[in-house]
């Protein structure tokens, strides 16, 4: 075994085999994979093989897609057959909110290009003969999905990659990783090979891996059982009469999936309950093990599918198999960087890992060799989830697998493991009416229930049970004055003699010259798309020089504090500090937040005196030093007030003491997402994303080209040259009682032309908006056009930015 090499790839499942494949198919061929024992010898061997596109997640959703297209070239490439078979999936219904779910999908897959149709009862006896359709009110058919032989494609993917160069040593255990001299050292039982990227797919031994870097990841395996029939004899007189295989039957509102397997059935339910496993670690001596089957569990899953499937009940049970697939707290796999490590990534917690397998191959591959990946990967990124202890993880995890066929909300919010994170005045916000919600682990107020109304989510994809309450609120901010707790904003500073420069090769903006000026500032990836927001105050000179106060989406945490460290100089030019624990946040805005604020700082806040877009730390109430920015994401006159966290109920107290006169509310986020839409606001994440460029996003003001060279300045200028592809539009939609959520298709003359990244309803201005993306010579001000919304095509217009105070008069009162 040699030892060096550019990439050593750890584990040699579907997703291990396919990571190497893509990096030796971008021209990397000096790279190595090592399987302790042998090629699918982990969770690979015993999956049940299925390719499902329905996915809710537009990162997800593009990859599961390119998988299922990458299978279908494998045999002709390398010879080897990977058992695919395109019998496509019925995803039945029993009832309205389940199909609102496919009409919200069908929108994704539009989006994205994939290939769905929804269908009413005729059509799924058509497809499924032996179906008893009793209860069905229509279903979501794809038509090019199907599954494969795991084995298979597995070793197809390591032909290919042998084919192009890549080294696979089995039976070849790692002992250790350590880093050395800013290369790799991947010790193992034949040697140790010295490299400069490391990628962990190590499966059910992921959490084993990455703490042996330190790193303490939250995927952890739990028991998936199905059950393996015997001859169906109905379906084996119907296969032996000429008719074709039966496509994929997925029963949601029961939890299970069933195909064809040998003239029998496959059935995979996923029952309440399944427990997580190798929580402390897979015992050496697991090697192609299962746990024993459990019936019991599966019973309320086998009378559903007997109900279904009157047949199935004919065919004896031949084998339940119980093993270990591996899961994270919401699901989604975590592929990307780890947190705090140089050139070391991480492709695990793939609870479908044979339909995601080729994508994040993919997608890890163009990652590590061209620095950046060619789509949006913000859904999957392992730096998504922060720091999460073991016991939380399994908590998460279980519930997770339990939800795999739970209608997927899009404003669901899941209770296990809540509340973890929570600041001093959430027990006074929680007497006022709050309906939580939980973002990064902090726990928010989505919205505030008056008192007689029920504190409680009615989930739908139709408006539902908050909305007039959400508009209240909305009312409250835009009217008199409302109060809104953002304590989960990430919080930075940075300082030191590099501190300017460092800043300033870093965004795409102009960094403040004077104190107390702030600016809005991106960090770009190198293709010019978006890959970090902040808001950056400067500060009086301090201790080691100039100071800047960095504010960043908290759900950003760690990604952002991943990325900032990696970048530091390394001769101690810049000093950063994490202070997101240490500050609070209250924002205090509407026409009357002046007055409130008046009555307890000791300071001018005249607008003359305190102007919009500047930053002073003064005196309110008894906290000697609030952090007042001039700023906020509703688009009224108001502060975000930065405080030492101790002080937070007394300035809670005090400011609702003091806003009592204006009848000050409490707002929540939905209010606040409803505002920011009426402002044309864009959002971290979802509006703005890796996959479209800065000036694509409408944030030319915020660029400036010839400041001099930043990360991405070259990208842009080649784009603004050639034509700008895409234009961030505000779009009103004639809805009826749904509104977009984003992923939205725009349509013109029967072409999609645009997507939808967020909408809602703007309780203020009182329109159904949509922002998102639309090609640029169809983005005209005025332009007619149709949105899907809850499978109906409805009328729309592209209208001007900013629905509500356009020129900001309000801002700057």
């Amino acid at each position: 075994m040699k030892d060096t090499a550019r990439v050593v790839v750890i584990g040699g499942g579907v997703v291990g085999v396919s990571t190497l494949y893509h990096l030796v198919k971008k021209g990397w061929s000096d790279c190595v994979l090592l399987e302790r024992t042998e090629l699918t010898a982990g969770s690979t061997w015993h999956a049940a093989g299925l390719l499902p596109l329905f996915n809710m997640s537009y990162s997800v959703g593009q990859l599961h897609q390119y998988s299922v297209e990458l299978y279908k070239t494998l045999e002709a490439e390398t010879g080897q057959d990977v058992s695919f078979h395109g019998v496509g999936n019925l995803r039945l219904a029993t009832n309205r909110d389940r199909m609102d779910e496919y009409r919200n999908y069908q929108c994704t897959a539009e989006t994205i290009g994939v290939d769905c149709h929804l269908v009413g009862v005729d059509e799924i006896k058509k497809l499924w003969p032996l179906i008893n359709a009793e209860g069905l009110i229509g279903a979501l058919w794809h038509p090019t999905d199907g599954h494969i032989a795991p084995v298979d494609v597995t070793m197809a993917l390591a032909k290919g990659a042998r084919m192009h160069g890549g080294t696979i040593h089995q039976h070849t255990e790692v002992t250790g990783i350590e880093r050395d001299n800013n290369e790799w050292i991947v010790h193992t039982s034949k040697g140790s090979i010295r490299c400069e990227h490391v990628v962990s797919a190590t499966g059910n031994y992921a959490r084993q891996t990455a703490l042996m870097v330190g790193l303490q990841i939250p995927a952890i395996p739990v028991e998936h059982q199905y059950i393996v029939t015997d001859v169906d004899p109905t379906l084996k007189e119907y296969r032996e009469a000429g008719n074709p295989e039966l496509p994929v039957l997925r029963e949601s509102d029961s939890q299970y999936y069933f195909r064809e397997e040998r003239m029998g059935w496959i059935l995979g339910p996923y029952e309440r309950f399944a427990p997580a496993c190798f929580v402390d670690g897979v015992p050496s001596t697991f090697e192609k093990d299962l746990f024993p089957g459990d019936l019991e569990r599966l019973m309320p899953h086998v009378e559903a599918c007997m109900s279904r499937v009157p047949s199935f009940e004919t065919a004896g049970i031949k084998d339940i198999v119980n093993g270990p697939i591996s899961y994270t707290p919401d699901g989604n796999p975590m592929v990307g960087p780890a947190f705090g490590l140089p050139n070391f990534w991480l492709s695990e917690g793939h609870s479908f890992g044979v339909t995601a397998a080729g994508g994040a191959g993919w997608q890890l591959a163009n990652w590590i060799v061209d620095g950046e990946p060619s789509v949006d990967m913000i859904g999957v990124d392992p730096r998504r989830f922060g720091v999460v202890s073991k016991n939380f993880a399994k908590i998460k995890n279980e519930e997770a697998y339990e939800h795999v066929f739970v209608n997927h909300f899009p404003m669901e919010e899941r209770e296990a493991g809540r509340p973890a994170k929570t600041v001093p005045i959430h027990g006074r916000l929680d007497a006022a009416g709050a309906v939580w919600g939980a973002r990064f682990g902090w726990e928010r107020p989505n919205w505030y229930a008056p008192e007689g109304v029920a504190r409680k989510d009615e989930y739908s994809f139709r408006r539902s049970n908050w909305f007039p309450h959400v508009g209240n609120e909305v009312a409250a901010m835009r009217e008199r004055v409302g109060l809104l707790e953002l304590s989960s904003f990430a919080k930075y500073m940075v300082e030191g003699p590099g501190a300017r420069a460092w800043l300033d090769h870093m965004v795409a903006n102009i960094i403040p010259k004077k104190i107390g000026r702030m600016s809005l500032s991106h960090a770009l990836n190198p293709s010019g798309s978006i890959r970090s927001e902040f808001t950056i105050s400067r500060l009086p000179d301090g201790l080691y020089g100039e100071r800047f106060y960095l504010v960043g989406p908290g759900a950003g945490h760690d990604y952002d504090w991943d990325f900032l460290t990696k970048q530091l100089p390394r001769d101690g030019s810049v000093i950063l500090s994490d202070l997101t624990t240490q500050y609070g946040v209250l924002v205090l805005a509407g026409p009357m937040a002046r007055r409130v604020l008046e009555k307890l700082a000791d300071a001018d806040v005249t607008n003359e005196a305190f102007p919009w877009l500047t930053v002073q730390d003064i005196p309110v109430g008894w906290c000697p030093t609030v952090r007042a920015l001039r700023v906020n994401f509703v688009g009224s006159l108001g502060w975000e007030l930065h405080h030492p966290i101790e002080y937070q109920a007394h300035l809670y107290d005090a400011i609702m003491e003091a806003g009592r006169e204006f009848d000050i509310g409490l707002v929540g986020l939905r209010a606040m997402d409803s505002m920011r839409l009426e402002k044309s606001y864009r959002l971290w994440g979802t509006d703005l994303n890796a996959e479209n460029s800065a000036l694509e996003a409408g944030l030319n003001r915020f660029v400036r080209l010839n400041k001099g060279d930043f990360v991405g300045r070259d990208a842009l200028t080649r784009q603004q040259e050639a034509g700008v592809p895409n234009t961030y539009c505000t779009l009103e939609i004639d809805a009826g009682d749904a509104d977009s959520f984003g992923n939205e298709p725009v349509f013109m003359d029967g072409e999609v032309v645009g997507r939808g990244t967020a909408g809602g309803y703007g309780h203020h201005v009182k329109k159904s908006l949509m922002l998102g993306y639309v090609k640029t010579e169809f983005a005209e001000i005025g332009r007619e056009c149709q949105v899907r919304v809850m499978g109906e095509l409805r009328p729309a217009r592209i209208v001007p930015e900013s629905p509500y105070d356009p020129e900001n008069e309000m801002l700057r009162a």
